[in-house]
């Protein structure tokens, strides 16, 4: 399943992803943790320490890289050059599952405490004043438009803050996506403009409360989130020492926290892997972009990229038969 952690900077979204991913890696399940925010903290809030988080290899630098690989022998992408972080699979296109040994996740990915990172790392000197952040994210889109996850597997984003997500397609990759949402006016003015920006992309879509403190936090999330609301996180001793670098292990976390880790969980077993809305979102997407710059930018008609005897369910279905033989 696929699984997004956006919301209001600040608003402790990369801490919830970190608590998520390492309790269901907890549970013996495969985990797959995308740091996909400007903010590159993922892989300290999963364990690792600042040298070694420095050290994952940045799959925004990467792109072609990755590109040539996903294309394999689509005979609808003329060449690497021509393929847009929303161009979506097709016939001969290679797709990935979370708990193979493909050789993007031998390169890119690090383990940490049982969960698989990945991260598209920060701008560079050479991207100030030139790129916006959403040229490195591109590379976490085109992965996700490529994999067939299944519902007892979790490939987890910790998105970019705000509506920043609503610069391309992207917020539509996800089986769900939970908004961390703070007991404050602003973080819940993110969440109503969140939800607005959704409404007609059939995203699914729930509210976790984090940082509260009172029981009027609580009454006030409820008052502004009402049925949205899913659980609800309060300050505590083990996220204040996990903050300051002292991790524990994921038992020691109070039980009430715990509980909220488990209802998200359920939250998301809950949710139907819907292959034919994901692969026709990726194609309306891949045709705005083209209408809109991509074919400029490219110099020819990318929206020929659409294959159209492809069927992701198919494919999907195909691959897990193989890899179950395999």
């Amino acid at each position: 399943m696929k699984v997004a952690f956006v919301g209001k900077g600040g608003s402790g979204k990369t801490t919830l992803s970190a608590l998520f991913s390492r309790y269901l890696a907890a549970h013996a399940l495969p985990v797959v943790a995308f740091d996909a925010d400007i903010n590159q903290q993922l892989g300290e809030a999963l364990g690792m320490s600042e040298a070694e988080a420095a050290q994952v290899p940045p799959l925004g630098l990467n792109l072609e890289r990755i590109k040539d690989y996903l294309r394999g022998s689509n005979p609808h992408i003329r060449s690497t050059a021509l393929m847009a972080k929303t161009t979506p699979p097709g016939h001969g296109s290679r797709l990935w599952h979370p708990r193979e040994n493909n050789p993007l996740l031998i390169h890119f990915a690090r383990d940490v405490h049982g969960v698989t990172l990945l991260a598209t790392g920060p701008l560079s000197e050479d991207d100030l004043g030139l790129k916006c952040y959403h040229s490195k994210v591109g590379a976490v889109e085109l992965l996700l438009n490529h994999c067939i996850d299944g519902p007892d597997e979790y490939v987890i984003v910790d998105m970019t803050a705000g509506a920043d997500s609503f610069a391309s397609g992207l917020f539509t990759r996800f089986d769900l996506t939970f908004l961390v949402v703070e007991p404050t006016r602003k973080s819940v003015g993110v969440y109503h403009q969140y939800k607005g920006y959704t409404r007609d992309y059939d995203v699914a879509l729930t509210v976790v409360g984090n940082k509260i403190e009172h029981e009027d936090d609580l009454h006030f999330l409820q008052d502004q989130i009402e049925d949205d609301l899913l659980a609800t996180f309060s300050r505590s001793d083990y996220i204040r020492a996990l903050e300051k670098g002292r991790m524990q292990p994921i038992t020691q976390l109070e039980a009430h926290n715990v509980s909220a880790l488990a209802a998200m969980q359920q939250r998301v077993m809950s949710c139907e892997q819907n292959w034919v809305r994901f692969y026709q979102q990726a194609v309306a997407f891949h045709r705005k972009n083209a209408s809109s710059w991509l074919n400029v930018s490219m110099g020819e008609d990318v929206s020929t990229q659409v294959d159209p005897d492809f069927s992701l369910t198919t494919a999907v279905q195909q691959y897990r038969h193989q890899f179950a033989n395999t």
